[in-house]
């Protein structure tokens, strides 16, 4: 064995050549390590994919007006926190998207958070949704990328279809959940569609959520990984809506009916939900 001194030398010297040099476990509320460089759009998918719509987060400040909206004020699911498009909950930093959940009183709410979508800005029908994230955890997160038809407004949800590419809560922060809802299929009426798959620290590393839309399936992957399929029964709109446009959204809700089931932890806020990228390809 090598002197302790030798040693220390050494990994100084391997630390100014570039190696990564990572202390303990990074909590909910710090700033990430630098990720890993983004991996090229080709290394990413198979042959056959365009490249339509992508955010890489490089310009730091406000998102991107003409690529992302925002939902604003108290939206859903019994969820604790009151939506902002304030900087202090979303912005553009380090090269990554930076969605803060906040506890503060703000507009008679405890917490605040942020969630953005493309609606209006970019629809589409079918393609591969691509988001390199890294997650918050803690007892009351419950971060999701997911999409919504257009339609919304004139269906109602769930006529509209709704795609959850990932949503995961802090309570069980090693799975991450896929699952469709549909008239036919959703959890209101306990009939959803819906897989598990256990990813390790996802709240220490970023992974690749990606999602397939074709005409007659949905499949669901993590780093390349296939978890989840959701096929057309070719029996109409009550089970498969998915043939009219959607929209992506990405949000970090606090509390609610899901992420609030063992409580939330004060102790940990504030919450930083990073993303290095988001891509959407179509098919040739």
């Amino acid at each position: 064995m090598q002197p302790r001194t030798q040693l220390a030398a050494m990994l100084v010297l391997l630390c100014a050549a570039g190696a990564t040099c990572a202390g303990g476990r990074e909590s909910s509320g710090s700033s990430p390590t630098s990720p890993s460089p983004t991996p090229p759009a080709a290394a990413q998918i198979s042959a056959g994919w365009t490249l339509v719509f992508s955010d890489e987060f490089d310009t730091p400040g406000a998102l991107e007006p003409a690529k992302w909206g925002y939902e604003t004020g108290y939206i859903r699911n019994q969820e604790a926190q009151y939506y902002t498009s304030r900087p202090e909950n979303v912005r553009a930093e380090g090269g990554m998207l930076v969605i803060e959940a906040r506890k503060e009183a703000y507009q008679s709410f405890g917490y605040t958070s942020a969630s953005i979508n493309t609606l209006g800005k970019y629809e589409f029908l079918y393609g591969r949704v691509e988001v390199r994230a890294k997650l918050p955890t803690g007892n009351g997160t419950w971060p999701a990328i997911w999409m919504l038809g257009t339609n919304r407004r004139q269906v109602g949800w769930p006529a509209c279809g709704e795609i959850d590419i990932m949503e995961n809560v802090g309570f069980d922060p090693l799975r991450i959940s896929a699952a469709v809802h549909t008239s036919a299929y959703n959890h209101t009426i306990g009939t959803q569609k819906s897989a598990k798959i256990t990813v390790a620290s996802p709240w220490e590393d970023f992974h690749v959520y990606a999602m397939e839309w074709y005409p007659d399936r949905i499949d669901v992957f993590v780093d390349g990984q296939k978890y989840f399929t959701f096929a057309n029964e070719g029996t109409g709109a009550a089970i498969w809506p998915f043939d009219k446009q959607q929209y992506l959204l990405i949000n970090l809700a606090i509390g609610g009916s899901w992420g609030g089931q063992k409580g939330i932890d004060d102790g940990r806020f504030p919450h930083r939900y990073y993303v290095d990228y988001v891509r959407i390809y179509q098919q040739k």
